[in-house]
């Protein structure tokens, strides 16, 4: 079971943004792999700091994590969590570390060596899927065809001249209270340390080129429209040897015909007729998994609400499914003939057709905080 992102950074819930970012500061620096040379232990607490990080510090992670837990994250890539390498944690969050390890590079790690070079990430690529209500419901596998720039073949790469393979440069600056140096990344190269020697004429200036790829992605039961799922390394690829980014899939949502989602929950309006409300009848009704039949009592009233458990949308969180919330609603004829309109007359005034709500009988507003709770 993973742990809880607050007791990695040993912060409570109602954290501020600036106390996760100072706790993060405290568990990166403590653990770095600078400090900690050879320590499998420390790294792997490194890199759980950072995944911690990177949820609470976006107030949607944050929001969902704290509603759903780890769940939230699983399934194609997840929403953001998980699985991050030094490249991800250095290239993100970087700049949190500020001067505590010379400017934020280390060494002896893959990706990044004493001098301060870096590997590079390629840019993200954002996508829309639709969905539709039984594919939200269920979960669904998507293929998709994306365009994505790729290493062109037959690239190579020297050393660049402007940093001397370094992916930074130095600048010594006079001032008032004496010589002080800085280093920045190399302009030239973008801290990859190397620049292109030779390219393809099909390759860009970067000895990129556009491929498209068939892109398969799992997506789990109960997102919601808005949502941003993660494929790792399906972006654009990184010159040189850097990684390739991310590909960012938005949810987008299709309107049912019948069901209207509210959370887990659906509900249907089910309208009958005046006859069919006092003789009772059964009725087929849709349901994301298909059509059902369900039975109506005799008398049944406008307003009744019936609940079929587990018809709903699968949780988010993996645990349980929501209902399916079925409104009754009598429809009252607007026209009548002659022989409709004398039996309804001589029933006006019978003591059977007088309303007599039973206790039992919810008003409205009773109706409305059950179905919420």
């Amino acid at each position: 079971m993973k742990e809880d992102y607050y007791d990695i950074l040993g912060i409570g819930k109602n954290a501020s943004a600036a106390e996760i970012k100072k706790a993060y500061r405290k568990k990166a620096i403590e653990f770095h792999p600078d400090k900690n040379p050879g320590d499998a232990k420390a790294e792997e607490m490194f890199k759980k700091a950072a995944e911690a990080y990177e949820v609470l510090s976006d107030p949607n992670k944050k929001s969902r994590y704290d509603q759903y837990g780890h769940a939230a994250f699983e399934g194609g890539g997840g929403f953001g969590g998980g699985g991050m390498n030094m490249d991800d944690i250095f290239s993100q969050f970087g700049d949190i570390f500020g001067g505590a390890f010379g400017g934020g590079g280390f060494s002896g790690f893959s990706g990044f060596s004493g001098g301060g070079q870096r590997r590079s990430k390629g840019s993200n690529l954002r996508i829309r899927v639709k969905l539709n209500l039984e594919e939200i419901a269920n979960g669904v596998e998507k293929t998709v065809k994306v365009k994505r720039k790729v290493q062109a073949e037959g690239v190579t790469y020297k050393t660049c001249g402007t940093c001397g393979g370094r992916g930074q440069v130095t600048k010594i600056t006079n001032t008032i209270l004496g010589r002080m140096q800085t280093a920045a990344t190399c302009s030239a190269c973008g801290g990859s340390g190397q620049i292109i020697d030779s390219k393809p004429s099909d390759a860009d200036a970067q000895g990129l080129k556009v491929s498209e790829e068939t892109v398969s992605i799992n997506i789990p039961a109960g997102v919601e429209e808005g949502m941003q799922l993660k494929v790792p390394n399906k972006g654009n690829d990184a010159p040189g040897d850097g990684i390739p980014g991310d590909l960012l899939v938005a949810i987008e949502t299709e309107e049912h015909p019948t069901l209207k989602r509210e959370g887990d929950n659906l509900h249907y309006d089910l309208y009958i007729s005046y006859s069919d409300a006092v003789l009772g009848t059964s009725k087929e009704i849709d349901t994301v998994g298909g059509k059902v039949r369900i039975k109506l009592e005799a008398g049944i009233q406008s307003g009744k609400i019936l609940r079929l458990r587990g018809k709903g949308i699968s949780s988010l969180s993996g645990y349980g499914s929501g209902d399916l919330l079925v409104h009754v609603n009598v429809w009252t004829p607007k026209e009548l003939n002659k022989e409709q309109r004398e039996f309804f007359e001589r029933m006006q005034n019978n003591e059977n057709f007088e309303p007599r709500p039973e206790r039992s009988d919810k008003s409205f507003f009773e109706k409305v905080k059950d179905m919420f709770s």
